[in-house]
């Protein structure tokens, strides 16, 4: 069965940082790129970052470009997003995705998780 579990969000200041991490089980995770998206209240989902099987390329938001960072960990089936100098407008929940390439920054994964919300305070 596969399962994409998120955790660490939580509220933080504005200013602050969130390590988000995403557990993969149920399929391979080392031959799947994998992708972070976030959806606001009343707003459409929308890519944050990516990151390709081997860790070796990433994609960012231009939003995001700079302040998040994306890694993973293939022997502990793991995907992260660190988030520093967190704003407002980040306010969202965030899910994780995977596929098989780096064109899972379309939104089209073939498997999600749950999500994990993160709430930044003005």
């Amino acid at each position: 069965q596969v399962q994409l579990v998120e955790s660490g969000g939580g509220l933080v200041q504005a200013g602050g940082s969130l390590r988000l991490s995403c557990a993969a089980s149920g399929f391979t995770f080392s031959s799947y790129a994998m992708g972070w998206f976030r959806q606001a209240p009343g707003k459409e989902r929308e890519f944050v970052a990516a990151i390709s099987w081997s860790g070796g390329r990433t994609r960012y938001a231009d939003s995001v470009k700079g302040r998040f960072t994306i890694s993973r960990d293939n022997a502990k089936n793991t995907v992260y997003l660190q988030m520093n100098s967190l704003l407002p407008e980040d306010t969202a929940v965030y899910y994780c995705a995977a596929k098989e390439d780096l064109t899972v920054v379309a939104g089209d994964g073939n498997y999600w998780g749950q999500g994990t919300q993160v709430t930044v305070s003005s």
